[in-house]
């Protein structure tokens, strides 16, 4: 019988923590599937892996391949996931017990359904580990409870606001036909993972519980600010294969809330990849900045107006001495709105 859902563990070095994500997800029984992708790993998660799935063979599998970074990792989840809905849950986050047995309570639901939903929504919550805080973020202002909806029936959601890939739980055979491939060797593909399917997406639910457990503030984390600095480059490559993924003004024809909440993220990224370029000062962090503009306007002429001169980024563009001290509030302004570090 076909699991409800499969839950794909990308794992790099992660001893330390990853049988915290593993306990987590073991209640679920066997209504789940859990595929570790051991990614080269150098440590002692190979074993650890492995120690799982003998223990627990009927629920998990582990799979070891050469480092190919986050991207290559859930693309071998996905090709191998037999569950019905998919999810990630990177190694060093958990999910909460009580939210997971509601889950599988809806997804079993769901199975009752003439139509599947495509998308499945839930809330994650911010652990900070330096200040020992946890930060709920819930959609019960913007999404419908209680129903199947579309994006036609949802709200407009608040600058802080986004679906990432703590929250989302495609159906597997919908991020399939979407020919989804995240590229390899290269962080924050989750961005791209949830922003490249949404157009696919025609029925949405939304389940209010507080269900995924996303760490922050470890050090060396990719979300740390020196971290997402020295690997700017690639937050660029993301961000313009999102651009490139998708053609707003065709969206929006069909599904205007849906490009207007597609346009939000995209602006989210466009900030963040600019200040993060000014942050990193003169020379070739300017030139990539203008390069990026230059990009997006040659895509998408009247996004990149919109993002330029509507969004937070418009703020940066005020130059000498007191432009830079802008900048830097911006960012710490950004990153209270964005949560990205």
């Amino acid at each position: 019988m076909m699991k409800l859902i499969t839950f794909v563990i990308p794992c790099y070095n992660s001893a330390e923590y990853i049988g915290k994500c593993i306990e987590s997800l073991l209640p679920g029984g066997d209504r789940i599937e859990i595929i570790l992708v051991d990614d080269g790993s150098t440590d002692e998660t190979a074993s650890i892996c492995d120690e799982y799935s003998e223990r627990h063979s009927e629920l998990i599998r582990t799979i070891h391949q050469e480092n190919s970074g986050h991207g290559g990792a859930i693309n071998t989840g996905l090709r191998y996931a037999t569950g019905r809905y998919f999810k990630i849950v990177d190694s060093d986050d958990w999910v909460n017990t009580d939210a997971l047995n509601q889950v599988l309570t809806q997804l079993e639901a769901f199975q009752r359904m003439e139509i599947a939903p495509d998308l499945l929504i839930t809330n994650y919550v911010y652990e900070d580990r330096l200040n020992d805080t946890q930060k709920p973020m819930r959609y019960t202002n913007v999404l419908p409870q209680n129903r199947v909806f579309s994006w036609d029936d949802m709200g407009k959601f608040r600058i802080s606001q986004y679906l990432l890939m703590h929250s989302v739980c495609y159906r597997t055979q919908l991020l399939r036909d979407c020919g989804i491939e995240l590229p390899k060797h290269t962080y924050y593909v989750d961005n791209l993972f949830v922003y490249q399917p949404l157009p696919a997406v025609k029925h949405i639910y939304y389940l209010n519980v507080d269900f995924y457990r996303y760490l922050i503030g470890r050090e060396g984390q990719s979300i740390n600010q020196a971290v997402m600095v020295r690997r700017v480059d690639q937050q660029i490559k993301i961000t313009k294969l999102m651009i490139q993924s998708r053609n707003l003004g065709e969206i929006k024809k069909s599904q205007p809330k849906l490009a207007r909440y597609m346009l939000s993220y995209l602006s989210m990224m466009m900030t963040i990849s600019s200040l993060l370029l000014i942050i990193g000062g003169a020379g070739k962090y300017k030139t990539q900045k203008k390069e990026l503009w230059l990009y997006l306007r040659q895509m998408n002429p009247s996004v990149s107006y919109r993002i330029r001169y509507r969004s937070l980024y418009a703020t940066t563009v005020v130059p000498g001495y007191f432009g830079n001290a802008l900048v830097l509030l911006i960012y710490h302004v950004a990153r209270k709105i964005y949560h990205f570090n």
